[in-house]
């Protein structure tokens, strides 16, 4: 067993970049299934969406552009899903929706493959983000921590817009009760449509930041979706904070390692 506290610093690190990865991912998802209890399984192909549309911009326009342009584009998408299956499908039961959403997921991944093919596109980070840091005695890239400051900032402004505003505490009073909620006079629907644009927005992103680290591939979101998915069990469904961070961080912690 090593000792060397550098090891430890550095996977540490990587535990906490991968981690904020899945919250961006997994942030939708458990916000979506908390206040419409709707699973969506196809969050995993709006991830690679935002990943194929980030790599195509960036190579015209840019990085920044790209990471803009990512979370727009996915919302889109989620608009016309939203209308197309969600709405129709929300009130069919666990069962129907899982197979639905299944199903989606080899939908969109044929249309990935009919907009870019079979293969890997890549995207280069910018000059400001390329470099390497020294943290603790190791150095460390800077995109990676980039990654990080993205995680905990995302995790910030929702955790404001939820306890702080007047749409937060509709939406946790849609998700406690959404029949009263209904009762009091809050667009119930709107809010679902609100909240699920925002859950493929953050697939999106997440998939644009994610990017510069991975080789976009249709596959891409199989991969990342069954750890998504066991952060949402782990961490709490519908929960943004969590009900067990402890347990969360150790499953991230491991994985990193392997990573």
């Amino acid at each position: 067993m090593t000792v060397d506290s550098g090891f430890w610093v550095l996977q540490t690190l990587n535990a906490l970049q991968l981690s904020m990865l899945l919250f961006l991912l997994s942030l939708g998802l458990t916000v979506i299934f908390g206040l419409m209890h709707f699973v969506n399984l196809a969050h995993g192909a709006l991830y690679t969406f935002g990943a194929y549309i980030a790599a195509s911009v960036a190579n015209k326009f840019g990085f920044w552009v790209a990471i803009f342009a990512a979370p727009v584009g996915v919302a889109i998408i989620g608009v016309v899903l939203y209308f197309l299956f969600v709405q129709r499908m929300r009130k069919s039961g666990p069962t129907a929706q899982v197979l639905v959403t299944f199903g989606l997921i080899f939908v969109l991944l044929d249309l990935t493959r009919i907009i870019w093919g079979d293969l890997a596109l890549a995207m280069a980070t910018p000059a400001v983000l390329s470099g390497q840091i020294g943290i603790f005695g190791v150095t460390y890239p800077v995109y990676r921590l980039f990654i990080i400051a993205i995680g905990l900032l995302s995790f910030v402004m929702l955790a404001l817009v939820l306890s702080g505003t007047q749409v937060g505490a509709k939406i946790r009073a849609s998700v406690d009760n959404d029949a009263m909620a209904a009762c009091l006079g809050i667009n119930v629907e709107r809010l679902f449509f609100l909240v699920f644009c925002v859950g493929c927005a953050f697939a999106g992103l997440a998939g644009a930041i994610a990017a510069p680290l991975l080789s976009v591939m249709p596959g891409m979101g199989l991969q990342i979706l069954i750890p998504t998915l066991i952060v949402i069990v782990i961490g709490g469904l519908g929960s943004l904070r969590g009900r067990s961070r402890g347990r969360c961080f150790m499953v991230l912690y491991r994985h990193s390692v392997r990573y």
